[in-house]
């Protein structure tokens, strides 16, 4: 694929984040597209943001449950980037300013030192990993209707949206996180749950996973990187007037407000 087609996809994505206006469904109009364009054109949209004054501050890793996989017909992760200006503040949000978000309760990792593939162990994650903690992830896609397959979410960044972490870290050396249990609220009424262990079987694994396919990039995870390590249990449609609420066996709570 030519690097101006790559530039015009971006930028109608871009668009269509800025006006909250979706676009058609990229891989039915460009068939021919690859994953490894897919990733092309998420990168120009992420350097733009880069060069404008908003910085990278980590990653998310996405499609890591066998169903989602299966619907989109994949047998891989992706990954995304977090942005500074994705992070929310004082723990609510404005609905207006997405197109159509769903909420994921996922555990976070932030790092304490660099991690680099391409041979990167569970071992290694831990090591590196200054604390975990709760984390909600705001998934939300520029494509319409959510009709998106591997190239689609993957060229609009992993679908990312926002997120929001909890407020207590834990060393994860001190908890098995295979085991760790969440249970997803809208206001206070138990909407659905899921382990640890629901993405690729371990939440460290995938952070594994992550650092060894960014080698092939050359990108190496760093210090004080937010990493999102996969949904628990699966997304769920926001609307303006819902609080949500994922609460974690030993993570503790993180609360996020739909205004």
């Amino acid at each position: 694929m030519s690097s101006e087609i790559h530039s015009i996809i971006a930028s109608n994505l871009k668009n269509a984040e800025k006006n909250c206006v979706p676009v058609g469904k990229i891989s039915n109009e460009y068939p021919q597209l690859a994953i490894k364009d897919a990733y092309k054109i998420q990168l120009i949209n992420i350097d733009k943001e880069v060069e404008e004054g908003n910085p990278i501050i980590g990653k998310k890793i996405g499609l890591t449950s066998e169903a989602v996989q299966n619907m989109l017909g994949v047998n891989q992760p992706d990954f995304g980037h977090l942005l500074k200006s994705m992070e929310v503040k004082n723990g609510a949000i404005k609905r207006i300013s997405l197109l159509q978000p769903k909420v994921e309760g996922e555990i976070a990792f932030v790092l304490k030192n660099d991690i680099s593939g391409p041979n990167a162990t569970v071992e290694d994650v831990l090591e590196a990993t200054d604390y975990v903690t709760a984390a909600i992830e705001i998934v939300d896609s520029r494509i319409e209707n959510w009709n998106i397959g591997i190239i689609d979410t993957v060229a609009d960044n992993a679908s990312s949206g926002m997120y929001i972490l909890g407020e207590k870290k834990i060393d994860p050396s001190k908890v098995d996180l295979k085991s760790v249990e969440m249970r997803l609220y809208m206001n206070n009424q138990l909407i659905n749950s899921g382990k640890g262990e629901a993405v690729l079987g371990d939440p460290a694994y995938c952070v594994a996973w992550l650092a060894n396919t960014l080698h092939e990039y050359g990108v190496t995870l760093k210090k004080g990187d937010v990493i999102l390590s996969g949904a628990l249990s699966a997304m769920v449609a926001a609307e303006a007037g819902q609080e949500f609420r994922a609460s974690f066996t030993e993570l503790g709570d993180v609360t996020l407000r739909f205004e």
